[in-house]
């Protein structure tokens, strides 16, 4: 193999094509006649549509164009074929999209008949997914609209494109920054063994650019690797370029892939990598892995991560540039979820990030996401690197997929100042900033923006060591990133070799993955917590950093310590009885013998308290130890809460047969609205009327430094509910924090001092490393990839 060259990386494209249609233009588009040229980048590009669309009822093309992303709306709706995204191409002057097709799967779990409708558009249907009722499907843009006039049609989405993206700050100090040191010690028997949590026995996946398979990083203390299975999705999926297959109308190949089926072996046979010499050429999803789960190699350097025990689940989503599609990271959702349990996968990280412009509630990536925490896999989402402008402006609402769903833990990056005590942290300028800003429009034609409370929480991502990528077998080939940026493994005292190798990262993807390991070490102190148990853990105990507000440091900093300490109280079935239905709100949530832990940590000598601060339902903020002493209806994986809204997914299995088990692989996941139920007991503290409503100036609201929050919550403050929070006929009461259109939060408006409210995260190709945020990702002196003072 010709060894890699240092090239340039291309650069990604960032026109803004996601635009706002109101119904006025629609309405005036349905009746015009056909507009003249315009620019995909103005809404009036909308005028300009199909002919079904111009021809068909206004009321029925209404709520279709409504199913549309609005990206996907632009891009249809152009004068001209776009040639700035991937999803888009003209093929013998014919406009043709790769989209993802979300179906309704209640009557049709296979959705037989909309790929036979996309068949009989002139399309070709990809991929059929379990995470999500959706199809990867290839369909004339003229089309588009009439696919969604379907009633068993919810949403179409362009299968956009994956890109990517960190200097020194030694592991040792990851483990002191991060509180892991106080729950293990070094074994003084084993060079390379751990005494305490290490996550042993809990697999995490990675879905990233790959793994590489030799690195020593991901051995245990006897060499054999802990890298358990490697896949890509590059191998099998659209993304591969098979004349045969890419851009080609007319074909199917999303044949059931049922356990013990020949397809499904022969599909598992194609996306096995062993056969490729590079497990990862790129390098981003090796040093994300060693920051999960890496081993201390006993150097001069210590290398150990969060994780050092856990197992590690290779999907590779990501090609040896850093980019990809969509359908290949829901493709690779779909096998974490249907081998989670054969594998005991109970952690999925995602240092990957989307531009999308829908709500949590269609967009596809964080529907995915939302079925592995319906399915128990706890999901770690990097909130991205676009906290600040080109100009050096602060950015507010620029959280994106899969980060802006409620039922992830949504991950920011801290800075820990090059040493192990906390006072000093702060948050990195690049981070993402709440609250979330995708939006959908409901069914009066008014745009509706989610408005999430995010991030979740921080952990150090500024300098992190982690391992550095060489080819698997020469041990001598660089990967993409230490080529382009050689500062970055320029680490004295550490080794050269390939093997044992290391460079330095930054950004919210190295943040994610300590969280990632963090989850693991909570897992294995206690098997029963469920995904929004763990969350609620981890900001509970997390450590509010000063001079941060709610949207740049949610409830705080990582703080291991603490959070073991309230895993170890609980009682170790909750997950097993939440599915078997058998815990009901308000039971004892504490493990028998067990009460409350104090509420503080110290770490490296400093003692904080805890914040003491959960988000639950997009907007509200609780508080008090009812959230752990009594069982909360919120702790169930399948469901998920935002204002209003409640949804609960369902997880079905394939039966068991003569060589499958039950309950084992996921067949399908469906969702739909909740029924009345409980979703908080009474005796829960509410803070959201603490903070009162969002402005900027006033620093109130969602803007109101986290530390002053917790210190009132500490001093007592705060409202019991005495009933509970509840779905009434489908309605949730009670507001939670106010945060209002208009002044406080304005389409890109700069309000002082240069803070900036975005309208949301247009990257450009859509699913993204969370690192390719940086507004010139070429540059050597790229602060969200080499770090921060």
């Amino acid at each position: 193999m010709t060894p890699r060259l240092a090239v340039t990386q291309p650069t990604p494209r960032r026109n803004r094509i996601g635009v706002f249609i109101t119904v006025a233009a629609l309405v005036t588009a349905l009746v015009s006649a056909p507009a003249a040229s315009k620019d995909l980048n103005t809404a009036s590009s909308l005028t300009t549509t199909t002919t079904s669309l111009r021809t068909a009822d206004t009321t029925s093309a209404l709520a279709a164009y409504a199913k549309v992303a609005r990206d996907l709306q632009a891009a249809i709706s152009a004068s001209t074929t776009p040639t700035n995204v991937s999803w888009v191409k003209e093929i013998s002057g014919v406009r043709y999209v790769k989209v993802i097709v979300v179906g309704v799967p209640t009557s049709d779990p296979e959705l037989t008949s909309l790929r036979n409708s996309v068949l009989a558009a002139g399309g070709s249907v990809y991929f059929r997914y379990t995470s999500v009722a959706a199809l990867s499907a290839l369909l004339p843009a003229s089309r588009v609209i009439d696919i969604a006039q379907l009633a068993e049609v919810q949403g179409i989405s362009p299968n956009r494109m994956t890109a990517r993206t960190a200097t020194t700050l030694t592991s040792s100090l990851l483990e002191q920054a991060t509180g892991v040191n106080n729950v293990r010690t070094r074994d003084p028997l084993s060079s390379l063994g751990y005494i305490g949590f290490d996550g042993t026995g809990v697999g995490i996946a990675i879905l990233d650019s790959g793994i590489m398979r030799g690195h020593q990083l991901f051995q245990d203390a006897a060499g054999v690797s802990r890298l358990r299975k490697s896949v890509s999705f590059l191998l099998a999926g659209d993304t591969k370029k098979d004349k045969a297959k890419d851009w080609t109308p007319g074909i199917d190949v999303s044949a059931a892939l049922f356990p013990g089926s020949l397809t499904k072996t022969k599909f598992e046979t194609a996306i096995d990598p062993t056969k490729l010499q590079w497990g990862d050429a790129y390098g981003h999803g090796t040093h994300v892995a060693a920051v999960a789960a890496g081993r201390d190699l006993r150097q001069t350097l210590d290398t150990t991560g969060i994780a050092p025990g856990a197992s590690l689940y290779d999907v590779r989503v990501l090609d040896d540039n850093g980019f990809g599609q969509l359908s290949d990271v829901l493709a690779g959702i779909d096998w974490v979820i249907y081998h989670a349990r054969e594998y005991n996968i109970r952690v999925m990280n995602l240092s990957l990030a989307a531009d999308s412009t829908e709500s949590w509630q269609t967009d596809p990536l964080a529907r995915a996401a939302r079925s592995a925490v319906a399915a128990g896999i706890t999901v770690i989402a990097a909130a991205g690197n676009f906290g600040q402008s080109a100009s050096g402006a602060e950015r507010y609402g620029t959280i994106s997929s899969p980060g802006h769903d409620p039922s992830v833990i949504t991950v920011g990056s801290a800075n820990s100042r090059g040493t192990a005590a906390r006072g000093d942290d702060s948050i990195n300028f690049f981070s993402s900033r709440g609250p979330t800003r995708a939006s959908y429009i409901d069914s009066s034609g008014v745009r509706r923006i989610d408005n999430l409370l995010k991030p979740d929480l921080v952990a150090p991502g500024n300098k992190v060591l982690g391992a550095r990528a060489v080819d698997d077998w020469t041990l001598l080939l660089q990967s993409w990133l230490p080529l382009r940026y050689p500062q970055l493994t320029q680490i004295e005292g550490a080794s050269s070799m390939g093997g044992q190798s290391v460079m330095m990262l930054s950004g919210t993807s190295v943040a994610a993955p300590a969280v990632a390991g963090a989850t693991a070490l909570l897992l294995q102190a206690n098997p029963g917590l469920t995904p929004p148990l763990v969350k609620a853990i981890l900001q509970y105990s997390a450590q509010p950093l000063p001079n941060a507000n709610l949207l740049q440091q949610g409830a705080g900093l990582l703080n291991i310590d603490g959070a073991i300490k309230l895993a170890l109280a609980l009682r170790t079935d909750v997950a097993s009885a939440v599915e078997s239905g058998t815990l009901v709100s308000g039971a004892s949530l504490l493990a028998n013998g067990k009460s409350m832990p104090t509420p503080s940590s110290t770490i490296a000598g400093q003692s904080f308290n805890w914040s003491r601060i959960v988000f639950a339902g997009g907007s509200h903020i609780l508080s008090g130890t009812a959230l752990f002493t009594k069982y909360q209806p919120i702790y169930d994986p399948r469901l998920t809460w935002l204002r209003d809204v409640a949804k609960r997914r369902t997880v079905i299995y394939w039966p068991a047969s003569k060589d499958v088990p039950g309950s084992t692989f996921p067949k399908s996941i469906v969702e739909a609205p909740a029924g009345n139920q409980s979703l908080v007991t009474s005796g829960v503290l509410s803070a959201s009327a603490l903070v009162g409503s969002s402005s900027w100036l006033g620093r109130t609201g969602a803007f109101l430094p986290t530390a002053t929050l917790s210190g009132w919550l500490v001093g007592g403050s705060g409202v019991v509910i005495s009933e509970g929070v509840v779905i009434s006929e489908g309605v949730v009461i009670s507001e939670g924090v106010v945060i209002s259109e208009g002044v406080v939060i304005s389409e890109g408006v700069v309000i002082s001092e240069g803070v900036v409210i975005s309208a949301g995260v247009v990257i450009s190709e859509g699913v993204v490393i969370s690192e390719a945020g940086q507004p010139n990702p070429t540059n050597p002196n790229d602060t969200p990839l080499l770090g921060e003072p």
